[in-house]
């Protein structure tokens, strides 16, 4: 009896083992289940810094030149005051193309050159400027722009949109009135369509030109890795001068470089005679180039330097350049592929 009721007592214990497990399996289990929601929690974070906007601290920006003709240092002295080139801001316009890149985006260009794919209607409330031209209420002018449609509201256009700002496609561009998305500019818009220009699904800025109407400079940076770039010029410039009628300041922003010129052939001040050429042209909004110093006679041989360079604005909206740094620009700035972004 005594042994039967010693073999039924290790069968229970042996059953219960069974169904119950040691403390030992407990411990594991309880460990795995922590492995896991630790790389869970790895995994979430890694996609929320993945999914993060980046901003200026993330942008690596050294300097390494590839063209070292005419170089400024980060600071100089300008009479008596001292210039100095805007790496904050530049590494902030960095991130925003950084930004926007690794969207799924539609990209298209604003283009109206002279006019020619019609001149836009007048916007609700317009008005005439020191031009003496329509312009809207932002300071945009009609003249070689297009009109923007407020979404709510196709009846009438509210603003223009500049010729070379970037946008993204947020309806079918087969449409008349197309959706689009502002890059260069807040908000969202309808636009007719023959004021686009598609360039496609992708968009792999490598080159920028960036041009300071404030401390009259322009420096060019390419992107070598992700978040990564490299100073490629630091150069005097000058800018466009606010000097009715004809003389207009360069207008800040980003802009797609959209065609270039060897020689960029100019007309006197209210005449349609040919007075000389700026050399290798690289034009970006309405007919605002950066180019070489310009050549006062259309036979006439590139000049390299002008005294001008860097002083004051003095252009007619264009960026003036040491003719081998405007060169060094045109053959580094594809079109459509490239950009110009002037800060203040």
């Amino acid at each position: 009896m005594r042994k039967f009721t010693f073999w039924l007592f290790n069968c229970v214990f042996l059953a219960l083992m069974s169904c119950n497990p040691t403390a030992t399996d407990q411990v594991d289990t309880e460990a795995e289940q922590r492995k896991k929601d630790s790389l869970e929690r790895i995994r979430e974070a890694e996609e929320k810094e993945k999914a993060r906007a980046r901003t200026a601290e993330d942008i690596l920006l050294d300097k390494e030149l590839t063209y070292d003709e005419h170089t400024l240092e980060d600071e100089y002295a300008y009479e008596d005051t001292t210039r100095y080139f805007q790496f904050d801001k530049i590494k902030d316009h960095l991130a925003q193309v950084e930004n926007f890149q690794r969207e799924q985006i539609r990209y298209a260009v604003i283009q109206n050159r002279q006019n020619k794919n019609r001149e836009a209607p007048l916007v609700e409330n317009f008005v005439r400027n020191d031009y003496k031209r329509v312009s809207d209420t932002l300071g945009t002018e009609r003249y070689q722009s297009a009109p923007l449609y407020p979404t709510e509201n196709s009846e009438k256009p509210t603003i223009y949109g500049r010729d070379g700002w970037l946008v993204g496609l947020e309806s079918s561009d087969t449409l008349d009135m197309v959706k689009i998305r502002g890059i260069s500019f807040d908000g969202t818009w309808f636009i007719p369509k023959r004021y686009l220009k598609t360039i496609g699904d992708t968009m792999d800025i490598r080159f920028i030109s960036m041009v300071d109407v404030t401390n009259q400079n322009i420096c060019t940076v390419e992107k070598v890795a992700q978040y990564e770039w490299k100073i490629r010029s630091m150069n005097p410039a000058t800018t466009g001068q606010h000097k009715p009628p004809h003389a207009m300041e360069t207008p800040t922003g980003l802009f797609v470089v959209q065609e270039q010129k060897p020689k960029m052939y100019y007309h006197g001040d209210g005449t349609t005679t040919i007075e000389g050429f700026a050399p290798h042209a690289s034009r970006f909004t309405n007919g605002a180039y950066i180019h070489g110093v310009p050549v006062n006679n259309p036979k006439g041989s590139i000049i390299e330097y002008s005294w001008s360079l860097g002083t004051t604005p003095r252009s007619h909206m264009c960026v003036r350049n040491a003719s081998s740094h405007a060169k060094f620009v045109y053959e580094q700035s594809k079109p459509m592929e490239s950009l110009v972004i002037v800060l203040d």
